[in-house]
């Protein structure tokens, strides 16, 4: 897949992929997230991006939605904890509706007071949910407790007494401090020829002010393992095993990326898998996962099981651990990880959707786009020792955390 990028006077960077199909993919995405909220304003970041659909100075909530669905299309939005995007898919005659839409409501909302107060119920909601699902509250609160007193740790969603506390004027102070232009990238998949999208992108997009200046403030990390257990009343006995890890720039990222998927990735061939569920019949769900942030990140096991097998689950657990510590892969088992990465990578860039938001994502981090040989080559590369070693530093024991659901 070939890329071409612009970069627009006030700092905006565009990102492009021209192919043949006549479905195209595109959006915006900002180096900003609920990490970046003050303590007071826990929870602004994720009401901003609600807040966008409510209205700007020309559309009321209604046409924003009915911009784009009335042709087909679909418009959606997502924040995290250092990212906030909007994404949209659309015939690919449709690019001036959307990249117009996307402008209008980034640059020109005007967050209706009255829309907004029905929105806080609308999170409110949300946030119920959460609680309401116990296999995915435990990650953020499992998070929180690796990332203790840091605004990484705090959850995106915020917190139902705070929500109802903020006002129009909040959200407006902090859009106000954040979302500097340099620190955005429009992304897009599709038909259209470059030359013609860098003039749209220049025509919606090329007026914005120019603001930059962006501060991320990093917090050093002061982790503490520990292991917490909450009754919640749920069938099933819920837990999240884990440890501090690499940021998305520590070399040793990959190698890291390459274990987790070994051990408890996707796949259902996965070490923890294969030991827990096909062999033994203790769970139902077993899954690993790797997320780097900008100065930290995060290894985290999660698996649900009955109360009665959870003590032999954490055996077949730990003996997993201690096989890839202890012991180098072989050859061939070092080769056949790669090669399933490496598929799951290929196959994955096959959806367009998940390849332009990759795209974009690359740009805004690393303000470059790595092909797939390069992303094969990479994972090629890793060896054997390479895994024990993060292996050693990852799954310490005297390092893990846990929390307990049950």
């Amino acid at each position: 897949m070939n890329y071409e990028i612009h970069r627009l006077k006030n700092g905006i960077r565009l990102v492009h992929s021209q192919t043949e199909s006549p479905i195209a993919y595109c959006g915006l995405i900002v180096n900003t997230g609920a990490r970046d909220e003050a303590e007071n304003e826990h929870g602004l970041a994720h009401f901003f991006e609600h807040a966008i659909f409510k209205g700007t100075t020309k559309r009321r909530s209604y046409h924003i939605l009915n911009r784009l669905e009335s042709v087909g299309g679909d418009i959606n939005a997502y924040t995290t904890k250092e990212e906030t995007c909007i994404y949209t898919a659309f015939l690919s005659g449709h690019y001036a509706r959307s990249l117009e839409l996307m402008a209008d409501m980034m640059f020109h909302s005007n967050f209706p007071e009255n829309e907004i107060e029905k929105e806080k119920d609308v999170i409110i909601d949300e946030i119920n949910s959460y609680k309401d699902s116990p296999s995915e509250l435990i990650f953020d609160d499992f998070e929180d407790l690796i990332f203790k007193d840091q605004a990484l740790g705090r959850n995106i969603l915020g917190e139902p007494k705070k929500i109802k506390k903020y006002t129009r004027k909040d959200i407006i102070n902090f859009q106000a401090k954040n979302y500097p232009t340099d620190q955005i990238v429009i992304f897009s998949i599709g038909q259209i020829k470059f030359k013609k999208l860098v003039a749209l992108v220049e025509k919606y997009f090329g007026d914005i002010a120019d603001k930059q200046g962006f501060k991320r403030t990093k917090e050093p990390l002061i982790y503490q393992p520990f292991t917490k257990s909450f009754s919640k009343k749920t069938h099933q006995l819920h837990c999240i095993i884990g440890n501090a890890a690499y940021d998305y720039h520590n070399e040793k990222r990959n190698a890291l990326s390459l274990l987790n998927n070994l051990l408890g990735g996707t796949s259902m061939n996965s070490r923890l898998s294969m030991a827990l569920r096909e062999k033994s019949g203790f769970v139902y769900d077993i899954e690993s996962s790797y997320t780097g942030y900008s100065d930290n990140g995060v290894f985290s096991l999660y698996f649900g099981t009955e109360k009665n097998k959870f003590d032999k689950s954490l055996k077949l657990i730990h003996k997993e651990f201690n096989q890839l510590k202890n012991k180098k892969l072989g050859v061939m088992q070092l080769h056949r990880a790669k090669q399933q990465l490496i598929g799951q990578i290929a196959i994955s860039a096959e959806n367009k959707d998940n390849a332009a938001l990759s795209i974009g994502k690359s740009l805004l981090l690393f303000d470059t786009i790595e092909d797939l040989d390069e992303v094969n080559n990479k994972i090629s590369a890793i060896t054997a020792d390479e895994i024990l070693e993060v292996a050693n530093e990852i799954l310490d024991a005297n390092k893990l955390s846990m929390l307990v659901f049950e």
